[in-house]
């Protein structure tokens, strides 16, 4: 009878070493189960991104140089795929002005893009987007003559939204007469030229400037009466207004 509680107690310890062994065996497969799927996960092979949607109004960005740009930066499988990076990448391309990215399951990715709108050259090496703010991007000259026609704008630096809007408020005074502004220079002390397609050079000084052209505008078809060729117009006056002449050379 002594016996008893010895062999109940070699039972339970020969249980109990059984039930640790188990847990320790269900842990390990569970430990494998989890190092796999993360291989598994991150194996490009096995989750790829397969389908990159892009989206928008897009006129000087090509879909390919998004998907170019995605795998070039973010190698690894969907899982892996980091969106803020992905973000981040997209939006630092010159003619991207915001995107949005989202993962679509299983294997897809959605990025929509909000174009930069070109409004103007600045300074002869950047553009000018619709908010005047500057961009470092290239524009052929095909896509001038077929999408769109830019003025040059100059100007010190930070004038960018001066010069835009400056620009803008001439443009609409113009329109009813059939011209438009070539070249637009903004001084440091913020004094305004400009040269219209048809080769007059204005002088519109630093304040009234819109005023001033219009007095040109008025006065344009009494000035085109004169058997000469105008080379500019100095309005830095309160009444009345300057007139060059061409030379018979300059002319010719």
């Amino acid at each position: 009878m002594s016996q008893l509680p010895a062999l109940q107690k070699l039972r339970k310890n020969v249980h109990l070493l059984m039930g640790l062994t188990f847990l320790l065996c269900l842990l390990g497969l569970l430990a494998f189960a989890v190092v796999e799927l993360n291989i598994w996960l991150e194996d490009e092979q096995q989750a790829p991104v397969q389908d990159i949607v892009v989206s928008g109004e897009l006129t000087f960005i090509n879909d390919k140089n998004i998907e170019m740009l995605i795998k070039r930066t973010q190698p690894g499988s969907f899982f892996e795929l980091d969106v803020n990076q992905t973000h981040q990448a997209v939006e630092a391309m010159p003619w991207v002005y915001r995107a949005s990215v989202r993962k679509r399951w299983p294997s897809g990715l959605e990025i929509f893009v909000v174009e930069q709108q070109p409004s103007a050259i600045w300074n002869g090496d950047m553009l000018l987007n619709q908010y005047g703010d500057a961009f470092d991007a290239r524009i052929s000259s095909a896509d001038l003559n077929s999408k769109i026609t830019l003025p040059n704008l100059y100007g010190p630096g930070g004038s960018e939204q001066t010069a835009l809007q400056g620009y803008r408020n001439m443009q609409s005074l113009l329109e009813t007469s059939n011209l438009y502004i070539v070249e637009l220079f903004l001084s440091e002390r913020f004094a305004w030229n400009v040269e219209l397609n048809n080769g007059i050079k204005l002088n519109l000084g630093r304040t009234e400037f819109v005023d001033r052209l219009q007095r040109f505008v008025d006065l344009l078809p009494l000035i085109l009466q004169q058997d000469r060729q105008v080379d500019y117009v100095d309005l830095r006056y309160d009444t009345g207004l300057a007139v060059g002449w061409k030379s018979i050379e300059k002319a010719a």
